[in-house]
């Protein structure tokens, strides 16, 4: 970790309020509160780790405004308003040292077809192919083995990363960050069962990608039947996510690893959906709905839902269901019980006296 800077330069980049303690020690490192040792930048991101602050050996450590302890001795409390976010500066800063962007220009081994036009200022790694109309913007990074089909066009200041696919007519915004992997434009799941066959329906659209949106390692976007498969402005992919043909998903969305969007489903803005979730085709997420890790969604969510479970209820229901599950045995065992004192109740004889009475 290439990480060196003074307590005053760490205050100006974490856009510190205010400060408490005296730190000498240079910063040279990031750790846990738990696991810092004296050099190291730490920092309170959950308010349930606050106990941990007064034991840390960590030489800095960003807070809230609302945290109250006094720093140790050598050690300096920088009150910054997130300091999750204030981490995210300074892991900026060092993901520049690590990763330094190359100088700008098309390496040698890059084939680029006539036809493609690249700003003065992207940088075309190793073993790229950029074919026929494709179009670069200013800033962007290609690293190595990136594979731009016919008429893709790349908005400045993306970045794709190894092995990266953008096929034919798709485009891509501004500020676009592609992982190892990512295949944008494959062909959408079209067949039509035709005569005892499963006869491929072509696909002939696009994808769309806007401004801002990054995409995890080895995530799909299928291409469109006809028109586009878009992603909104400012959306995060995660790792190994399938999104399928005629998917439109609006702007500032979360989804997880390993979510599964099937065809057509419209999701619109800011909507979660966790780990593993599962969404049905042809149905409209509204905006702000969240989707719990795991949970199969077959139906349409109104704005500001949260639901979990298979199939996808509203979360308290599917809690309160959660918890009666497990008193199911103590219910099976209570109802063989009653069903074994009937049973001899009617085996008893009549008692003595009694008699049927009939009308007469």
């Amino acid at each position: 970790m290439n990480l060196n800077l003074c307590p005053d330069e760490l205050a100006s980049l974490c856009q510190a309020q205010s400060r408490r303690g005296s730190c000498p020690l240079p910063v040279t490192g990031i750790a846990a509160l738990t696991e810092a040792a004296p050099g190291d930048l730490s920092f309170l991101g959950n308010a349930r780790y606050k106990g941990e602050v007064p034991r840390s050996r960590a030489s800095v450590i960003l807070v809230p405004a609302d945290y109250q302890g006094e720093p140790g001795p050598d050690q300096e409390l920088l009150v910054v308003p997130n300091p999750s976010a204030a981490l995210a500066l300074v892991c900026a800063r060092l993901e520049q040292a690590l990763w330094p962007r190359p100088a700008p220009g098309v390496h040698a081994s890059a084939v680029v077809s006539p036809g493609a036009r690249v700003a003065p200022t992207a940088t075309i790694g190793p073993l790229c192919v950029l074919e026929e109309g494709v179009e670069v913007g200013e800033g962007v990074h290609l690293q190595a083995q990136v594979f731009l089909g016919r008429s893709v066009r790349v908005g400045e200041g993306s970045w794709l990363a190894p092995g990266t696919v953008v096929t034919a007519e798709c485009t891509l915004g501004r500020r676009v960050r592609l992982h190892p992997g990512v295949v944008v434009g494959a062909d959408g799941f079209g067949y039509e069962f035709v005569q005892g066959r499963h006869a491929k329906v072509p696909q002939i659209g696009r994808v769309e990608v806007g401004d801002d949106v990054e995409i995890g390692a080895n995530t799909t976007l299928d291409r469109a039947r006809f028109g586009a498969t878009s992603i909104g402005e400012g959306t995060k992919i995660d790792n190994l996510v399938q999104i399928a043909h005629n998917v439109r998903i609006g702007r500032h969305c979360i989804l997880c690893a390993q979510t599964g969007v099937s065809g057509s489903t419209v999701i619109e803005d800011y909507v979660v959906l966790g780990g593993q979730a599962g969404v049905a085709g042809h149905l409209r997420l509204g905006r702000g709905a969240k989707v719990g890790g795991g949970a199969a969604v077959t139906a349409d969510l109104e704005a500001g839902v949260f639901v979990n479970g298979s199939p996808a209820i509203p979360l308290m229901l599917e809690r309160r269901i959660a918890v009666l599950k497990q008193r199911l045995p103590d219910l099976f065992r209570r109802v063989e019980t009653l069903e074994q004192q009937l049973a001899r109740e009617k085996e008893l004889p009549p008692a003595a006296g009694s008699a049927n009475i009939r009308d007469t």
